[in-house]
């Protein structure tokens, strides 16, 4: 069986190498172009490209997969699959039609729920349990198609996004090996999904990442951890921007003062006031600066009893 691998991001490195190592031919990885990178925009590979190069496998990189030059290669190749893990641009029909079996897509939620292009951060954001990994068959929808396999996995509490996204990775790359055990037996199944159940995790802006105090602390926390690594959460200190990358949630018998600062625990960080209690603040970074311990950031700054974060904090 000819397999082409589509993919681009950390998360479908995983499975890509899962793919290789269960002898799967691979005759052609597909992956977004070099990017810019940092503050110095270096140029560099995606990671599924690094991969590849090292087991020699043919790369290539087309600025749109739906173009007509680049539809006559995927086409010499023949394929009877095409994976696509976390490319990153949509498939057109020409493109779809082209494998002899079809394509597969390996996605990291519980289709229906979170379609779109960051279903990761959302499940933690929106406080989730639990997740998981679906492989389906594409179609020109989002997220649409025929479910094919599913694995749960439950929600650490302290797990970012970051770490969420790593276990998603090995699962789904487990889930995709038992997939293709069951296309080459034959067994291609299919699972309508109801439309109606769906749910949507659009593409995270940065604006998402604005904490409002007035929020329970366990939706402020979840939203640190949903939106780290990117874009992070913040708030507002004397009117600039102020990233809160790590936090806890923190028991205490104050009144709800949402934004307001409530001191030092020593060793450990400050707190904030939220719309039910208090989180306790463990890793900051204020703009242009680099990321520090909170412990550290109070060390050279002074934060005055009464204190508010964020300009508007006064208003819901």
């Amino acid at each position: 069986m000819k397999v082409v691998f589509m993919g681009t991001p950390d998360f479908a490195v995983v499975p890509l190498e899962m793919l290789i190592k269960n002898n799967v031919n691979i005759i052609g990885v597909v992956t977004q172009p070099d990017r810019p990178v940092g503050r110095k925009k270096v140029i560099t590979a995606p990671p599924v490209k690094k991969l590849a190069s090292n087991y020699d496998i043919p790369v290539y990189q087309p600025e749109k997969v739906k173009s007509a030059e680049f539809i006559k290669i995927l086409k010499s190749f023949e394929p009877d699959l095409i994976i696509v893990v976390a490319f990153g641009q949509i498939l057109s029909r020409d493109v779809l039609d082209i494998p002899k079996i079809g394509c597969i897509n390996v996605h990291a939620s519980l289709l229906p729920k979170y379609r779109g292009a960051a279903p990761i951060q959302w499940a933690i954001i929106n406080g989730e349990k639990v997740t998981g990994v679906t492989t389906m068959w594409m179609d020109e929808g989002v997220d649409t198609g025929d479910i094919f396999m599913q694995e749960k996995i439950e929600i650490d509490d302290e797990w970012t996004s970051l770490e969420l996204s790593c276990e998603l990775s090995k699962l789904g790359g487990k889930l995709l090996i038992k997939t293709l055990e069951n296309i080459k037996s034959g067994n291609l199944i299919r699972v309508p999904q109801n439309h109606e159940e769906a749910t949507y995790a659009p593409m995270l802006k940065k604006d998402d990442g604005k904490i409002n105090w007035f929020k329970t602390t366990w939706e402020i926390y979840n939203l640190i951890r949903g939106m780290y690594p990117w874009p992070t959460a913040f708030t507002l200190r004397n009117k600039t921007e102020f990233k809160i990358l790590k936090a806890r949630p923190y028991l205490t018998n104050a009144a709800p003062n949402p934004g307001k600062y409530l001191g030092i625990v020593k060793n450990e960080g400050f707190l904030i006031g939220t719309g039910d209690g208090s989180l306790l603040v463990l890793e900051v970074q204020e703009s242009g600066k680099k990321r520090m311990k909170a412990t550290e950031y109070l060390a050279g700054h002074t934060m005055n009893e009464g204190e508010f974060f964020a300009d508007d904090v006064h208003q819901k």
